[in-house]
């Protein structure tokens, strides 16, 4: 089961920000090793490349992972070059970044704002050091691939944890509906592990998991909202493990769409195997072979 250290939620209520990072830049990562992907309904497992084919079938690709685990984003930027070699029209969907913050990610994409501005831009964003992205960022704006922020300002899930979805203005709550603690019994456990483990009796346990739900679903708004404006575009959505499980972000597509997507997990030793994740939770696993 997925832990906090994969819900950005607890991060924003943890500790504070690598400052001192704001100004550093990174070149882009030569990956090493190669990738494959395991199928979780039939346990065959090839060659990325060669699963290109299959995943070009979907519109939507949500490749998970825990957030300070480099390997993971080495698997993230595998699936988007792979997807990209292959003349896939790509775009990259980001929980890390806000829909309010897309005009810097365009600027960054284009080649019009530099690292020293962009970086402060990426922080007020989100709470991990700019080296585990950096490949993936660097990459986009080499190939001009379009990035897409698809979350909602950190002061909205904020007031929700501790005051309630009911709590928002009009304005606040913008595309959402209502928004209650009403899920799969399977995610509501993990909700509540995630809860238990670091609530720390500050917060109430409906009001946390009602912004947990706010993080699903306006990402999947922001997501299928992007692609029905780019009809020819594949996006490959970067989040969290706990999100990107087919009874997060997934659950709420198909609330809303017929959008053929699919879950792509990072494979990590003692945590996500093909005997602790199931079709269930995801589509397929992506192992990095030495």
């Amino acid at each position: 089961m997925n832990t906090f250290e994969n819900s950005t939620l607890g991060k924003y209520f943890a500790s504070a920000l690598f400052a001192s990072l704001f100004l550093m830049s990174f070149a882009p990562v030569a990956l090493g090793g190669t990738f494959h992907v395991r199928s979780l309904s039939t346990g065959e497992k090839v060659p990325l490349e060669q699963a290109v084919a299959d995943l070009a079938k979907y519109r939507l690709i949500l490749v998970g992972e825990l957030h300070d685990n480099k390997e993971h984003h080495e698997k993230q930027l595998a699936v988007i070059q792979a997807l990209h070699d292959a003349g896939a029209k790509v775009a990259i969907g980001l929980e890390m970044f806000r829909f309010d913050s897309q005009k810097a990610l365009d600027q960054w994409v284009s080649g019009e704002m530099p690292p020293d501005e962009f970086h402060p831009v990426y922080y007020d964003n989100w709470n991990f050091p700019w080296p585990y992205y950096s490949m993936i960022f660097e990459y986009a704006r080499e190939k001009k691939i379009p990035m897409a922020g698809l979350n909602v300002g950190r002061e909205i899930t904020r007031q929700v944890a501790y005051e309630g979805f009911q709590s928002l203005s009009v304005d606040q709550k913008g595309k959402l509906d209502n928004v209650a603690c009403i899920v799969d019994e399977n995610y509501m456990a993990f909700i509540k592990k995630v809860f238990g483990d670091h609530s720390h009796g500050k917060l109430n346990f409906e009001h946390f998991c009602e912004a947990q739900l706010v993080w699903d679903t306006v990402m999947a708004i922001h997501a299928l909202e992007y692609l029905e404006k780019n009809p020819g575009s594949i996006m490959v959505l970067l989040t969290g493990n706990g999100h990107a499980r087919k009874l997060g972000i997934p659950t709420q597509i198909k609330k809303r769409s017929q959008l053929p997507h699919a879950v792509l997990l990072p494979e990590t030793p003692g945590y996500i195997m093909p005997d602790t994740v199931s079709v269930e939770d995801a589509d397929y696993l992506i192992v990095k072979q030495p």
